[in-house]
C-alpha cells in the first residue's frame, strides 16, 4: 500500500496538518471507530518509519488484528474509511477559516428553524465579518450574495411587503460576481498558448459594457479587465502599466492562489516582451518580481516554486544586481521545496558566481554534481560548458562537449526539439574554438549558420561570443 492515494495524502500533511488531523479522528463527533483511530495510527508509524515492510497490507492487518487471518475485503473498507475521514477533514480545514460561508450557512439555519429572534444579531454579525474581510475577490462577492439571498429567503414571508427588501443588495453582489468570474474565465482562455485546444467561452460586448461601468469601483473587475486588454492589445504598453499600478494597491486584496494567477499574467507579459527586444522590460519584470515577494504571494505554503526562484535570479543578474542576488538566494534557499532545494540553489548559485566572473567556483560547484532533473542537468552542463569557453580551459571544455552529447543520445526520455536545440549548441561552441579573432569571413558563415539553424539553445550566448571574435 506504499502508493495507494491514502498513504500518498499523509506524506503531503505537515505536523499541523497531522495535529490537527488527529483532534478531528478521535472528535465522537466525526468519527466513531476507535479501530479506525488505531488503524490511522499503525499507518503514521508505518510513512515515519525508515523500515517499508511495516507498510506491506499484511504487516499492518497483524498490528490491527493480531491473530485473526488476513481478511483483503475488510482492508480495503478501512483504507477506504480512513480516506473518506482524510477528505472530510480537508474540507473542514476549508471551512474552519470561511467565515464568510458559515455565516450564509448560519442564516440559512436558523431560517429553517424559524428561530426570529437571531435574524436581526446574525446580518449584524455577518456584516461586521464582511468589513472586515481581507479580501475583495469575486469570492468575496459571491459568499455576500449567498448571505443577502439567504437572509431575503428568511425574512420575504415574516415581513412581506412591509420593509424594503434587499433585492438591490442581492442583484448587486450577484453582478460583480459574475462580471469577475467572466473576466477572469476569458483571461484564461487567451492566456492558453496551444492553437490545436478549442474552448467555447463566450464573451459578448454587453459584458464588456458592464465591465466598463463596474471597473472603477471594484478593483476584481479592474484588474481583470487590465489583463484582458494586455491580452487583445498586446502592443499598448499603457495597459500593462495600469495593470502593475494595480497590482501594487490590491494584489493583497486577493486569496493567494488568486494573486499568484495575477502576477503570473503580468510577469508573462513581461517576459514575452523582453523576449521581443524590448529589454526596459527586464527591471520591469525584476520590479513586478519584487512586489510579489514583498507581499507574500508568491509563496504556496511558504514555499517558493524553483521556476520563480530561477526567473527571480536571472533577472537580477542580468541588470547586474549581484549582491542584491546572492542575499535572495541565500534567504530563500530554505523556502524552496526540500526535493529540489540543492539542485536549485547550487545551479542558480553557480550561475551568480558566471556573472561575477568567479568562474573556479562555478567550476567547483557544478563539475561533480549529477542533477536528478533533467532540466537542471541539462542547464547545469550548458553553464559549465560557457565557463570553460570563457576560462579559456579547451581540453575540459572537449571533454565536455563530447559527455555532454552522449548525455543527450542517451536520454531516451529527451524531447526530439531538446535534442537538437542541445546538440547544435555543442556543435556551434565546438566551431567557435577553431575561429580565430577577427576572421570574418568564418564569423560571417557561423553567424548564418546559426540563424538557418532552428533550435539552438542559448542563442544569445553564442551571439555575443561571436560578437566578441569580431572585434
Amino acid at each position: 500500500m506504499h502508493n495507494n492515494k491514502l498513504i500518498t495524502i499523509l506524506k503531503h500533511f505537515n505536523k499541523i496538518d497531522l495535529n490537527q488531523f488527529h483532534k478531528y479522528i478521535i472528535s465522537p463527533y466525526f468519527n466513531k471507530s476507535k479501530q479506525l483511530i488505531q488503524f490511522y495510527d499503525i499507518i503514521l508509524k508505518g510513512i515515519h518509519s525508515p523500515k517499508p515492510a511495516l507498510l506491506e497490507k499484511e504487516n499492518v492487518w497483524k498490528k490491527l488484528f493480531k491473530d485473526q487471518k488476513y481478511n483483503d475485503v475488510r482492508f480495503r473498507k478501512l483504507n477506504s474509511d480512513l480516506l473518506k475521514m482524510i477528505e472530510g477533514f480537508l474540507s473542514q480545514q476549508i471551512y474552519d477559516y470561511d467565515n464568510l460561508q458559515k455565516s450564509a450557512n448560519l442564516i440559512q439555519s436558523i431560517g429553517n428553524r424559524g428561530i426570529k429572534k437571531m435574524y436581526s444579531s446574525v446580518i449584524r454579525n455577518s456584516n461586521n465579518i464582511i468589513e472586515k474581510h481581507p479580501h475583495e475577490d469575486s469570492e468575496f462577492y459571491f459568499k455576500q450574495y449567498l448571505i443577502q439571498k439567504n437572509y431575503f429567503e428568511i425574512t420575504q414571508h415574516e415581513f412581506k411587503n412591509s420593509i424594503r427588501h434587499n433585492l438591490d443588495e442581492i442583484d448587486h453582489h450577484l453582478t460583480i460576481f459574475f462580471l469577475t468570474e467572466k473576466l477572469r474565465s476569458y483571461c484564461n482562455v487567451l492566456s492558453q498558448k496551444t492553437p490545436n485546444i478549442k474552448y467555447n467561452v463566450t464573451f459578448s460586448k454587453e459584458i464588456l459594457q458592464l465591465a466598463k461601468k463596474y471597473k472603477e469601483d471594484i478593483p476584481a473587475i479592474s484588474i481583470y479587465y487590465q489583463i484582458y486588454l494586455t491580452y487583445v492589445e498586446k502592443e499598448n504598453e499603457e495597459h500593462y502599466f495600469k495593470l502593475k499600478n494595480l497590482l501594487r494597491d490590491y494584489g493583497q486584496k486577493f486569496h493567494s492562489v488568486e494573486a499568484r494567477q495575477l502576477y503570473d499574467s503580468s510577469l508573462n507579459y513581461c517576459v514575452g516582451k523582453n523576449n521581443q527586444g524590448h529589454t526596459h522590460f527586464l527591471n520591469e519584470l525584476f520590479e513586478l518580481y519584487q512586489d510579489y515577494l514583498n507581499k507574500g504571494a508568491i509563496y504556496v505554503e511558504g514555499e517558493l516554486h524553483p521556476f520563480h526562484f530561477k526567473n527571480i535570479v536571472t533577472a537580477a543578474l542580468r541588470l547586474g544586481y549581484f549582491d542584491w542576488t546572492q542575499e535572495f538566494i541565500l534567504s530563500n534557499k530554505h523556502k524552496l521545496p526540500v526535493d529540489s532545494r540543492e539542485n536549485a540553489y547550487t545551479f542558480n548559485l553557480a550561475r551568480l558566481y558566471y556573472y561575477k566572473k568567479e568562474y573556479e567556483k562555478v567550476i567547483s560547484l557544478l563539475q561533480e554534481v549529477e542533477y536528478e532533473d533533467i532540466v537542471y542537468s541539462l542547464s547545469s552542463k550548458s553553464l559549465l560548458l560557457a565557463t570553460y569557453y570563457e576560462n579559456d580551459e579547451i581540453e575540459p571544455l572537449y571533454s565536455l562537449l563530447e559527455s555532454f552529447r552522449a548525455y543527450i543520445n542517451r536520454r531516451k526520455d529527451l524531447p526530439e526539439r531538446w535534442k537538437k536545440s542541445y546538440s547544435n549548441l555543442i556543435r556551434f561552441t565546438k566551431k567557435l574554438t577553431r575561429i580565430i579573432p577577427g576572421d570574418n569571413k568564418a564569423l560571417n558563415k557561423i553567424k548564418e549558420e546559426l540563424e538557418n539553424a532552428g533550435e539552438v539553445a542559448d542563442t544569445k550566448w553564442l551571439q555575443s561570443r561571436i560578437a566578441e571574435l569580431e572585434k
